[in-house]
């Protein structure tokens, strides 16, 4: 019987406008990881994803077979740059600003406070 190996789980610190977020429970993507993000992830069960990029840029992502989820766009400081909810089923969503990081939040009670926090009071 072969072991699962689980990913390791780490939290993250972002700024915005003079307050600092904390978001836990984040899992850093590479490889294959990078391709499926959140694509036939449960909603409720899913973590936030880490993408990191070698320099700064405007990919677009998609939201094909994912839940609804929340994309923060970082910069090399962690600094949020911008954040919008993603629904379902979007072929293409690209940022206004470069990113050097992307952070994919699902849109579940887990998370909840972070979502809320930015969609209420957060301004980039």
């Amino acid at each position: 019987m072969a072991a699962k190996i689980m990913p390791k789980l780490f939290n993250a610190n972002l700024k915005i406008s003079g307050h600092i977020i904390h978001i836990k429970d984040i899992n850093k993507c590479s490889g294959f990881s990078k391709i499926k993000g959140l694509m036939f992830s449960r909603k409720e069960k899913a973590n936030a994803l880490l993408f990191e990029f070698s320099e700064d840029t405007k990919r677009s992502i998609h939201s094909l077979f994912c839940p609804p989820f929340m994309a923060i766009w970082l910069n090399e400081n962690n600094k949020i740059v911008e954040y919008k909810i993603i629904s379902s089923n979007r072929f293409s969503v690209r940022p206004e600003k470069l990113f050097r990081k992307l952070i994919e939040v699902p849109l579940n009670s887990k998370y909840s406070p972070v979502v809320e926090f930015l969609l209420e009071r957060g301004k980039v």
